[in-house]
């Protein structure tokens, strides 16, 4: 099989010089002509598109071009996906190579597969190593659903309030379906899945005497929920290690450690949503290794093909046998384009050192944010690890209520001032590509910061 060759570390920076660089007001003339004409037929956009209508016709590294010729510095990763950089060159010439060579042979082996599992089960903790690949996130959550029902011969599932799974009834079981006047999810969760406060550091259920959180008080309402709550046959709870969809939320320390002990008691098995936060995005192939918690069951997804469509569902050695029963094959799943996109971008993070420079390069990043929450009003909390990071906007630093329309006009602002990055209501959302260095995470912060100046002089904080 065929072996892509290492790139400089530096591979992106050329492309990166003089960004951002505006030429046109943004988004420009092109972007609204041909975002209209598509909006005439393209329905269900994201809200950072609605917010934000540009269209972008290049990316390389760190910097995204639109068709109006405007440089962006990105701030989103395409959503938490073009983790190692827009087009990664040994990643695309791999994509290439099976493109050309061998698209598709469904579930039969072929050499960039093999070579794909032996490094999965090389940088995975503990023996999960048992996979199988899939081609979306909610189809690999589905997975472990069903992987988790066949191992346990329980039906029950327990997931966390704000977690997000997925957009199929069983992944959007484990999250919240309100929305509002549509009724698109309801008119009700699938039987037997069922939701559980989980514990936000900056918005606590239960204080010790201290103010404190108090994580004892969330696993003895778990406990107490098992009991009074479901009818004892609950097969896994199902979390988020950090939630990104809500705003890059993390839970105290304890919290899966405790968490863990709870489910070997009764038996449940811990369900790892690596979906969004894997990958190496927190510093860790696995966030859960920050807590030393080894899972039942792991997902992975967006950034481990660096942007092509490729993830899996991952189980202990034990519980192999288990994948044998669900029919757990798809037809797009670990086709050869796909393995290849994975195993090149494992490769790319070692040969590159991606995990250290995400966590040093993290420090940076918590360090300027939390002089930012000293300076701003409306910075109620900052959080995060590595390059899953949220600033938490409130009218009040006392009452905590939640800033919404701040945060859309940060988003904006900072947009027009040339960085792409993700909107989240009241939470700024970033993550930023783990190849970014400090001098280009300190350019993304100034154009936050100056937002942030800007909106609180038009709403008189300032």
């Amino acid at each position: 099989m065929k072996n892509f060759s290492k790139v400089s570390k530096d591979w992106w920076k050329e492309s990166a010089m003089g960004i951002p660089k505006l030429i046109t007001e943004t988004p420009g003339p092109k972007s609204k002509t041909m975002h209209a004409n598509t909006t005439r037929y393209m329905k269900g956009l994201s809200s950072q598109v609605k917010l934000f209508p540009v269209c972008f016709e290049e990316g390389f590294g760190i910097t995204l071009t639109d068709v109006d010729g405007n440089k962006y510095l990105d701030f989103s990763s395409g959503i938490y996906v073009t983790s190692l950089g827009h087009c990664h060159p040994k990643i695309s010439e791999a994509i290439s190579y099976w493109a050309k060579k061998l698209m598709n042979a469904h579930d039969f082996t072929t050499p960039v597969k093999e070579k794909l599992m032996e490094k999965m089960a090389g940088i995975l903790p503990g023996k999960l190593n048992a996979i199988q690949l899939y081609s979306d996130g909610t189809v690999a959550v589905e997975a472990a659903i069903r992987a988790a029902r066949a191992i346990t011969n329980k039906h029950e599932f327990i997931s966390a309030y704000r977690d997000f799974h997925g957009k199929t009834m069983g992944a959007v079981s484990c999250a919240q379906m309100y929305r509002g006047e549509t009724y698109s999810y309801g008119p009700t969760r699938a039987a037997g899945f069922y939701m559980v406060p989980r514990p936000d550091p900056y918005r606590p259920l239960w204080t010790k005497a201290d103010g404190s959180i108090d994580t004892d008080s969330y696993i003895r309402f778990y406990e107490d929920f098992l009991k009074e709550g479901t009818v004892g046959n609950v097969a896994a709870f199902l979390l988020e290690p950090a939630q990104g969809w809500a705003g890059s939320i993390f839970p105290p320390e304890d919290f899966f450690p405790k968490l863990k002990r709870l489910c070997e008691k009764y038996k449940i098995l811990l369900c790892d949503d690596e979906v969004l936060a894997g990958m190496g995005r927190t510093g860790e192939w696995l966030t859960l290794n920050h807590w030393g918690v080894i899972p039942d069951i792991v997902t992975f997804g967006k950034s481990f093909g660096n942007g092509f469509p490729v993830t899996a569902m991952v189980v202990s050695e034990e519980n192999g046998e288990a994948l044998e029963k669900i029919s757990a094959s798809s037809s797009y799943g670990g086709n050869p384009m796909a393995c290849a996109a994975a195993l090149a971008s494992i490769e790319v993070i070692e040969e590159e050192d991606i995990l250290q420079n995400v966590r040093l390069v993290g420090k940076f990043f918590m360090n300027r944010m939390l002089k930012m929450k000293e300076q701003h009003p409306i910075i109620g909390d900052v959080k995060g690890k590595g390059f899953l990071l949220g600033i938490e906007l409130v009218k009040d630093k006392k009452t905590k209520e939640p800033f919404d329309e701040a945060g859309k006009l940060v988003y904006q602002k900072a947009f027009r001032k040339g960085l792409a990055w993700i909107p989240a209501g009241h939470i700024l959302r970033m993550s930023p590509p783990l190849i970014m260095d400090e001098k280009y995470a300190s350019m993304g912060m100034d154009i936050i910061e100056d937002a942030i100046t800007e909106v609180e002089k038009e709403f008189g904080y300032q």
